[in-house]
């Protein structure tokens, strides 16, 4: 459709839809799959209209069909379901509409449905949006949860009676959303990223009851999947009843079997809690007595010690072993004084019975000169007529030589 115009040569309305419908019209046939948002059959009209949506994306499309072509599928397909489409793109020149020509509608089976919602999983599980180490734990006690329900639904009133019996004091912010049909995927993201976005929600709950597989389809939508796994706050899944699995569940961060199983698990039970906490003051006051109890018989058994009991005994042992070793070493040394004395005694009795003084107690006599000089000869003597001094035991007296020595040693003299 390469065309040379200009704003002095402009292609009329007309001509440019005329242009636009000719290159479509030279398009295929194409099978396109998505889900009935709006269904027109007026009685009597040979044509029914149809709108078809993506669930996870907000795209729709006009699809018309001839009456005959829809009642083959009339008695199964109904607003909200998913179908595939054959159809043949068509522009309506008068309005510049594009529409799709239907040729023949086939609703998606259920099982169908599950191969498709496998295939999903495991994509998404080998990006690793469902591993372990990417849940967050939740904490123990929320002050502000965020619940994204239905409104007035009976999953709304389980999650916040059940909650607030537990804890009379929890707080919620609650989103209302469409839970199932072409609305549900966009509202619930939308919902979940407002919650998100708020720093006093603690955490987040995705709630709805029970219903079939295709109503509860939307919480196994890619988009959905993928703006939970990028919340920074915990969510929790509660979607249906024990037996329903949805991709929300394995991507939330704790998955409830029902709404009010999340309720249980998001906030705790105030009165377990007391009883928990008088457990442990019980069982604290039991452990501090048991530490009183043993240190008091540790006391008492080192109070009944006899160091403790008379202090004073080490004090008198010691006493005691003072007093031995200063009697003992008072008879050491007086057997040492004893010993020296008898020593000294028979020292002393040699001495005496050595001494000059003994042998002239025998009767002997020391003569001495005038000049103090002992006589030990005859010759010694002197003169005679010269005076010597005579010592004896009782004194002393004067002789004299009367001759001279005559070599025998028995020299006379008087006295």
């Amino acid at each position: 459709m390469a065309l040379n115009t200009s704003a002095e040569a402009p292609l009329p309305v007309g001509e440019v839809s005329r242009l636009i419908g000719g290159w479509i019209d030279r398009l295929g046939a194409i099978w396109v799959e998505g889900q009935i948002t709006q269904l027109s059959r007026r009685p009597g009209a040979g044509v029914v209209f149809l709108t078809l949506r993506d669930p996870s994306h907000d795209i729709s499309v006009s699809v018309t069909c001839f009456r005959q072509v829809f009642d083959r599928i009339a008695d199964v397909v109904t607003e909200g379901a998913r179908v595939v489409v054959l159809a043949k793109p068509e522009w309506y020149a008068p309005r510049g509409q594009l529409s799709l020509r239907a040729t023949d509608i086939r609703p998606v089976g259920i099982g169908e449905l599950l191969v498709r919602l496998e295939q999903l999983k495991k994509s998404l599980a080998a990006e690793g949006l469902f591993a372990l180490d990417r849940k967050k734990p939740l904490p123990f006690l929320p002050q502000l949860i965020g619940l994204v329900c239905g409104r007035a639904s009976a999953a709304e009133r389980d999650v916040l009676e059940n909650a607030r019996r537990r804890w009379p004091a929890v707080r919620f912010e609650v989103r209302n959303t469409a839970v199932q049909g072409v609305n549900a995927v966009a509202q619930v993201v939308q919902a979940v990223e407002e919650l998100d976005a708020l720093d006093e929600v603690d955490v987040i709950v995705v709630a709805r009851g029970g219903g079939s597989v295709e109503d509860l389809l939307p919480f196994s939508d890619e988009q959905l999947i993928r703006a939970v796994a990028s919340c920074r706050t915990p969510v929790v899944s509660a979607i249906g009843h024990e037996p329903d699995s949805p991709l929300l569940d394995l991507v939330a961060d704790l998955r409830a079997s029902t709404p009010t199983d999340a309720a249980k698990k998001v906030v705790p039970d105030v009165g377990e809690e007391l009883d928990r906490v008088q457990q442990l003051r019980d069982r604290a006051l039991r452990t501090v007595r048991g530490l009183l109890d043993r240190e008091e018989r540790g006391l008492a058994h080192a109070l009944g010690r006899p160091a403790m009991e008379r202090p004073q005994r080490l004090v008198d042992e010691r006493e005691a072993e003072v007093d031995a070793l200063l009697g003992r070493s008072r008879r050491v040394l007086g057997h040492l004084l004893d010993r020296a004395d008898s020593e000294l005694s028979h020292t002393l009795a040699r001495v005496v019975s050595l001494s000059p003084a003994a042998t002239l107690e025998r009767g002997y006599a020391v003569l001495q000169r005038p000049d103090g000089h002992v006589v030990r000869s005859p010759e010694e003597a002197g003169a005679p007529g010269e005076p010597l001094r005579a010592r004896v035991s009782e004194g002393e007296f004067t002789v004299r030589v009367d001759q001279g020595g005559d070599g025998d040693g028995d020299g006379d003299g008087d006295g």
